[in-house]
């Protein structure tokens, strides 16, 4: 179950922004530290940028790219 959650959210889109249509993954980390200072929004969306944020935070990105889908 968690990978999955992890799966999906490598893989969602970021639906809004400067940066819409780019897959949560590739957002930058100042953008994600910016959501984090500010407040994540609300619902599944805000969870998954906070775990991306996570995920940046402890440089894990790279080990996580495998699960990008094209």
């Amino acid at each position: 179950m968690e990978q999955q959650l992890l799966v999906d959210a490598v893989n969602k889109v970021m639906p809004f922004g400067k940066y819409a249509g780019r897959k949560l993954l590739y957002l930058p980390e100042p953008y994600l530290v910016w959501f984090h200072s500010k407040g994540f929004p609300e619902g599944k969306l805000g969870e998954q940028l906070a775990l991306i944020y996570e995920v940046k935070l402890n440089g894990l990105e790279a080990m996580l790219a495998p699960l990008v889908k094209r």
